[in-house]
């Protein structure tokens, strides 16, 4: 089982939502999960309804089973200065550069060096021990940048070519990678039952295949329940119609909607049906769209999970339901 958990997926598809889950999920029974944000957005805080991340790691939920997620926002300026202090004991000096506006200069012009240090804080709590020799934490979710560019964001060494051959930097890039393409990482693809999100994660698969990253998972999100299928409303359109104004007339009588028992009931129910019936053929449609967008995605060859829409968006509580949902599909390496 991997223990660094990068997810990434198309804008829109819930990526912060899926990694946000699968955290609490890994979390469950006892363990430790840590939940990092890389990109500033403070989506972590917003749902787990908590105030803004900073840059330390704080304990933000309880798992089922009391396991705990911590989260951390990672802030690229706050780890140069880290990483300053680390490999050249620039204590004060490093704070008097930030002063300057140097280390915003730094991690602005090269981006290289900021995927270094966004990546490396990462790969170290991987890494982190206790004074036992036990890992601090069991599991490290990464709530990674958007399909399109994570793959260069991942793959820091190439990124570091042009800017150190040799010396720390060199060096951290390096330790980054062992772990980035070890069997300890796994890189997790979030989208949706659509053409585009399904295309984007095909293409983001071959991306990091191409570069030697592993690839882990599908998570297919936002998922419609069927309510009806095609022939149930052919049948509702056809030879079954009549059945169907029935139906409404006599809950429109139940409840009082329908006014007096003459034909201006019959022509409200003739209005009403209509719109019922394309509304139908909507669904339908849209089931044959996820069906075709199902099978492309069995097509990836990989371990896919699915998760249903939440009709009154994501609150905490629906966070928990997805972690559940989650484990009992076999995500987490347990049902």
């Amino acid at each position: 089982m991997s223990r660094l958990h990068v997810v990434s997926g198309k804008g829109g598809t819930g990526k912060t939502t899926v990694a946000a889950a699968l955290a609490l999920a890994l979390a469950s029974g006892g363990k430790r999960a840590l939940l990092v944000e890389v990109e500033g957005r403070q989506g972590i805080a917003q749902l787990f309804e908590t105030e803004a991340l900073p840059y330390e790691e704080r304990k933000i939920a309880v798992a089922p089973g009391g396991g705990e997620v911590h989260a951390l926002a990672i802030d690229a300026e706050r780890a140069l200065l880290d990483y300053l202090h680390m490999f050249y004991k620039l204590g004060s000096a490093g704070r008097a550069l930030k002063k300057l506006g140097a280390i915003d200069f730094a991690t602005t012009i090269a981006p290289g060096l900021r995927d270094v240090l966004l990546t490396g804080k990462a790969c170290e709590a991987v890494r982190r021990k206790d004074r036992t020799g036990r890992y601090v934490y069991d599991y490290v979710v990464m709530d990674a940048p958007p399909t399109g560019r994570v793959t260069r964001f991942l793959n820091v060494n190439d990124e570091v070519a042009g800017l150190a051959r040799i010396g720390p930097i060199h060096n951290q890039a390096q330790a980054v990678m062992r772990v980035l393409k070890s069997p300890e990482t796994a890189v997790h693809f979030v989208t949706l039952l659509e053409e585009m999100p399904v295309q984007e994660t095909a293409d983001g698969i071959a991306e990091l295949r191409a570069a030697g990253l592993p690839v882990g998972a599908v998570v297919v999100n936002m998922v419609r329940p069927p309510v009806l299928d095609e022939a149930a409303v052919e049948a509702a359109a056809g030879h079954r119609r009549a059945e169907v104004e029935r139906a409404l007339a006599g809950a429109l009588e139940r409840t009082g909607a329908g006014g007096s028992p003459d034909a201006g009931r019959t022509g409200r129910v003739e209005a009403l049906v209509a719109p019922l019936l394309e509304e139908a053929r909507e669904h339908t449609e849209r089931l044959a769209l996820e069906r075709q967008g199902r099978a492309d995605v069995a097509r990836l060859g990989l371990p896919a999970y699915e998760l249903h829409l939440l009709g009154d968006g994501v609150d905490l509580a629906g966070l928990y339901r997805m972690a559940r949902e989650l484990r009992r599909q076999g995500m987490t390496g347990t049902a």
